[in-house]
């Protein structure tokens, strides 16, 4: 899919922002109006955030989707954690994603071109996650650039920080409802996976993601 849309961002500003697992919609947010997007490579690993985790809409309401990481306590940098890949974790996501999204309008639009994900084996948690980035944004038909950090600083002065997003459980983004496939059971959930987006609504996410602000 090499089709791009070009689009006037809203915000002016260069922004500092985790890579994550499948990011949330609040992640896409961000980055689709800055005018620059850098990620932090140089942080520390930390357990129960959404660098090796996704939230998805599956039959029974909400799921979380993570992977299991090479990690022993003891201070690591993020980009040197590998994945623990004798879980066979990429089975058990595709199935997930397959009994959440099959009867989505676009699942089988766009599943083939991200099924390759699961179907190889990355060593390091970081590479994966640029790898989904980069196969998202196709998806969507968008194109971000953007640059990495070469040092941690925990407070920048010359970008707005969004990595408070990292930490799903509390990131208190409210986002305009959208139709999900099931509702009309468990009502709307706010602020999913970014897949839960592009698979209820398309390349439409686009215009969505433009529209709402964090």
């Amino acid at each position: 899919m090499q089709l791009f849309f070009h689009y006037n961002r809203i915000m002016n500003n260069e922004i500092l922002i985790y890579p994550t697992y499948f990011p949330s919609i609040s992640h896409y947010i961000a980055m689709i109006h800055a005018e620059s997007v850098t990620f932090e490579v140089e942080d520390t690993f930390q357990k129960q955030t959404n660098r090796n985790r996704m939230y998805i809409y599956s039959p029974n309401g909400l799921q979380m989707l993570n992977i299991s990481v090479k990690h022993d306590g003891t201070k690591c940098a993020f980009k040197d954690i590998k994945i623990d890949n004798q879980y066979n974790w990429q089975k058990n996501h595709f199935k997930s994603l397959e009994a959440a999204y099959k009867n989505s309008p676009f699942y089988e639009y766009f599943i083939e071109d991200l099924q390759p994900i699961f179907e190889k084996k990355h060593e390091f948690m970081l590479d994966l996650n640029f790898e989904i980035f980069e196969r998202i944004n196709d998806a969507l038909g968008i194109s971000i650039p953007f640059e990495k950090t070469k040092e941690y600083f925990h407070e920048v002065t010359d970008k707005t920080d969004f990595r408070n997003l990292v930490n799903g459980k509390k990131d208190t983004t409210q986002i305009e409802p959208y139709t999900q496939v099931f509702e009309n059971k468990h009502g709307f959930i706010n602020n999913l996976s970014i897949l839960d987006l592009l698979f209820n609504e398309g390349r439409y996410a686009v215009y969505y993601l433009k529209q709402q602000h964090l």
